[in-house]
C-alpha cells in the first residue's frame, strides 16, 4: 500500500483542554492490543477522517509518484485503475480494467508526465499472476494526449510474450501495429528522436539493442510519456510492474540501421520484424 500522502501542514488544535483525548486499550482476538478513542472526542472524528483520505488515496494510488507527476484511466474502464510507486525498490505497480489499447480509441490506466523534445524511456516489464488473457498489456508509452482515441506511439508487452510497436497516427485513427521478433524481452526501450520513435529489446540481461521497428508521428510539444496497463477485458483486472524505470536522453544509437533485419507485412494487414 501506498504511504498516505496528507501530512498536517501546520500545527492546528483538535479541541478545548476540558474535552481531553480519551484513550483505552482492548485486547484484540487475537491478542493484539488496541488503542482507541472515545467515538465521540475530536480526535477520534479527525482519525476516521484521516483514515479514510489516506484509504481512497492508496486505492486511486496516491503517495509518492516517483518521476511522474499524474495517473489516471483513460477510456471506458469497469473499475477504478491504480498505480503505486515503491520508493525502495524504484518500481511502479499498475493496475487496470479496459476492454483494449487498440482500434479507434483506448481503455488504461495512465502513469504519466508531461514532455517536449527528444527523449527515451525504459523499464524491466512482469506481470502480476497468471492470466487467461492471453492479450493483456503493459506499455511504455509517448501520447499526444489524454483522450481516448489519441494519436500515440508505445510499446506493448502481451501476455503471452508477444511485444508490438503499437501507434496511431492520428486522433480517432485506427491501431497498426509492428511486431518484434524477440518475444518476452526483458527490457524494452523507445527513443524519441525528432518525429521518429524507435523500438529497442533486451532478450537477457544485455541493455536494450534496435529492433528493426520503428515509425514516423510529429508530436506536438507538449505530449505525454509513460507507463500503462489495459486488462483486455474490462470484466477482469490485470496488474503490471515497472521496475528499473528510466526517463532520460534520446540515444542515437537507437537509429542505427539494422542490415540483417526486415520488416514483413502479415495477412492481418500489420507489420512483423524477420531476418533477412
Amino acid at each position: 500500500m501506498a504511504p498516505c500522502p496528507f501530512r498536517p501542514l501546520a500545527p492546528f488544535s483538535v479541541g478545548p483542554a476540558s474535552a481531553p483525548i480519551q484513550i483505552g486499550f482492548l485486547k484484540g482476538r487475537r491478542g493484539a492490543v488496541l488503542a482507541h478513542f472515545a467515538m465521540h472526542s475530536t480526535p477520534f472524528r479527525i482519525l476516521c477522517a484521516g483514515a479514510a483520505l489516506c484509504a481512497l488515496a492508496s486505492a486511486r494510488g496516491g503517495g509518492d509518484p516517483g518521476m511522474f507527476t499524474g495517473q489516471g484511466d483513460v477510456g471506458t474502464v469497469s473499475m477504478p485503475g491504480t498505480g503505486v510507486f515503491d520508493a525502495t525498490r524504484g518500481a511502479y505497480t499498475v493496475g487496470a480494467s479496459g476492454a483494449n489499447m487498440w482500434f479507434k480509441e483506448d481503455a488504461m490506466h495512465f502513469v504519466w508526465k508531461k514532455a517536449s523534445g527528444d527523449l527515451s524511456i525504459a523499464a524491466d516489464i512482469a506481470f502480476v499472476g497468471s492470466s487467461a488473457q492471453a492479450h493483456r498489456k503493459a506499455c511504455l508509452v509517448i501520447r499526444q494526449n489524454l483522450d481516448p482515441g489519441s494519436a500515440y506511439v508505445d510499446v506493448a508487452q502481451h501476455g503471452d510474450g508477444l511485444t508490438s510497436l503499437q501507434f496511431r497516427e492520428a486522433q480517432g485513427g485506427t491501431t497498426q501495429e509492428i511486431q518484434s521478433n524477440v518475444a518476452a524481452p526483458r527490457r524494452v526501450r523507445l527513443d524519441k528522436i525528432g518525429d521518429t520513435v524507435y523500438l529497442s529489446v533486451a532478450a537477457g540481461r544485455e541493455e536494450p539493442h534496435p529492433s528493426g521497428a520503428s515509425f514516423r508521428l510529429r508530436f506536438a510539444d507538449p505530449f505525454y510519456v509513460g507507463l500503462a496497463v489495459s486488462a483486455h477485458d474490462d470484466k477482469a483486472f490485470e496488474t503490471a510492474v515497472f521496475s528499473r524505470v528510466e526517463l532520460g536522453e534520446a540515444s542515437q544509437a537507437a537509429a542505427a540501421p539494422q542490415p540483417g533485419l526486415k520488416i514483413i507485412t502479415l495477412p492481418s494487414g500489420d507489420r512483423r520484424v524477420a531476418d533477412r
